[in-house]
């Protein structure tokens, strides 16, 4: 089909759908694979200008077109980034191929009889033999196709069999898999951000864009029943309404494209917050690190920054901002006046807002709250992110009140000084000081009698040890062991006289007290007691 072009003079309401390729079909194995071609879609501009020119000009021009309404994409008015996906399904990328070359004119190609895929084809390709699967897809571009050499091929070598790799296993939370930019210039040009693991993967305001010139096949499984974001980018075509991009999700490229138990869905309203939004990644934090893997450090004090999964050599710098406070303007201020410099062009920083857990004492958490966090790595040993964090404070001291910064602290792994102790040494006294005023709060109020003190509970009676003749607590008669006729009923012997003795049985010397036993009194044996 030839590329035609519709141009409606003094007209904004533009819609041009172009085809790059002719069908084709293709018959194996009495199966049906489908040659789809790529479309180019310009969206229709009557209701809405989605990009944003930083040219005053455009802008200007474009006020002056009727019907036109312009969502002005101020710098910094939103934390939105875009994040693309890395791995791709296209017949020329030779890390898709089990050998690791394209196969040419010689070879037998071969795709997985039972695994699906779609597969986007840039230019013409010579194959020996082309083997399909049950269920796939080649997306054409505009003049690319296959032929089969009569002969052989003589810049290809003798000839084997490859085989197409399986992608079943590309994980759309695996964070390695993408990269993230400011905005879609940034990706053309390679200038990409870093971000913690958390925010490497889309978050939930974020544009998703997928190779405009290439396929893809995702696993979007997750503990979630779906995964929002703002917008998804497939072939060059931009999906920001729930009900197109489902329909999509629903076609056979669709299918072959995303696979697993999550939905992607799009038309999230994106962050509204100058400050910045929280990514909203951390309940999916143990799927993320599950595909993650950390590497030995040889810093002295490894750090953990929010929403990664690995400890880091570097540093991390926290800020604490008003309402005033522009996140993507404090983004491009670090990267003019810092990254831009020489020495400074090894480092990696990743800055976003995080909700961090606040502690009493550093111990007793009591809730969260919103902060800056700006991680900064240099694969080093952390001194250069040392140095830079404390250039950036020198920078927050001087022209904080400006910015909407109020405060700023930093660690470093490298072991110098850091801010943060004195905030934790600060943090300890106020906890400290927090509990002495509320003992002694207490105090006053239950000396002037508004709060009592609660009645303990009374403790039983020691009385019930007590032994007692009479009847009554212990239900009964208690037991006195044996009748003793010597001592407990006298009366029951004879009166003889002197059979007790005589009043001077007993007597009380100094040596002791000494009686006189009747029965061996002829012995006059005296025992002393």
């Amino acid at each position: 089909m030839i590329l035609s072009r519709s141009v409606i003079a003094g007209n904004v309401n533009l819609l041009q759908v172009t085809c790059l390729s002719r069908l084709t079909w293709f018959r194996a194995h009495q199966l049906y694979w489908s040659a789809v071609c790529t479309q180019v879609l310009v969206t229709r501009l009557k209701t809405k200008v989605s990009s944003c020119s930083s040219s005053l000009s455009q802008i200007f021009k474009m006020l002056k077109t009727p019907d036109v309404l312009l969502l002005f994409c101020l710098v910094g008015t939103a934390d939105a980034l875009y994040k693309q996906w890395i791995p791709d399904t296209n017949y020329e990328n030779k890390t898709n191929w089990d050998k690791g070359e394209v196969p040419c004119g010689n070879d037998i190609v071969e795709f997985l009889a039972q695994k699906k895929v779609s597969v986007f084809v840039e230019t013409t390709h010579a194959v020996q033999e082309l083997r399909l699967p049950v269920h796939g897809e080649f997306i054409l571009n505009s003049g690319a196709g296959f032929y089969v050499m009569s002969g052989q091929d003589e810049d290809c070598g003798p000839g084997v069999t490859t085989q197409f790799k399986d992608s079943e296993s590309l994980q759309w939370f695996n964070p390695a898999l993408w990269q993230a930019a400011a905005t879609q210039d940034d990706l053309q040009d390679g200038n990409f951000l870093f971000s913690v693991h958390e925010e490497s993967v889309p978050c939930k305001y974020d544009d998703v864009v997928f190779k405009a010139r290439s396929s893809f096949r995702v696993d979007t499984s997750s503990s979630q029943s779906s995964i929002s974001v703002k917008s998804v980018s497939v072939l060059g075509k931009t999906f920001d309404s729930k009900s197109e991009f489902s329909e999509y999700l629903s076609s056979h490229s669709g299918q072959l494209q995303f696979h697993g138990s999550s939905a992607v869905t799009v038309g999230d309203p994106g962050c509204g917050d100058p400050s910045g939004c929280d990514c909203g990644n951390s309940v999916n934090h143990q799927q993320i690190c599950g595909t993650v893997t950390c590497t030995s450090l040889s810093c002295k004090k490894p750090l953990l920054p929010v929403g990664h999964c690995c400890n880091v050599c570097g540093a991390i710098v926290t800020i604490y901002y008003t309402d005033g406070f522009n996140l993507q303007t404090y983004r491009e201020r670090i990267q003019h006046l810092f990254l831009s410099l020489s020495k400074y062009k090894s480092i990696q920083l990743g800055m976003s807002k995080v909700f961090k857990t606040q502690r009493l004492m550093g111990i007793i958490p009591f809730g969260t709250s919103p902060e800056i966090q700006v991680v900064i790595l240099d694969g080093d040993k952390g001194t250069k992110s040392a140095a830079l964090a404390k250039d950036i404070l020198k920078d927050i001291r001087s022209h904080g009140s400006n910015l909407g910064i109020t405060e700023a602290k930093f660690q470093a792994s490298s072991g110098g000084n850091t801010e943060s102790s004195a905030g934790m040494v600060v943090g300890v006294v106020f906890g400290v000081l927090i509990i002495i005023t509320f003992i002694v709060l207490v105090v006053v109020l239950m000396r002037k009698g508004v709060v009592k003190m609660p009645s303990l509970p009374s403790l039983p009676s020691l009385s019930i040890f007590k032994r007692n003749s009479d009847d009554g607590d212990l239900n009964g008669t208690l037991d006195h062991g044996f009748d003793n006729p010597m001592f407990d009923k006298p009366n029951m012997l004879p009166d003889i006289p002197g059979l007790y003795g005589t009043e001077n049985s007993i007597s009380l010397t100094p040596t002791g007290v000494h009686f006189v036993n009747p029965v061996y009194d002829e012995n006059e044996t005296d025992f002393t007691a």
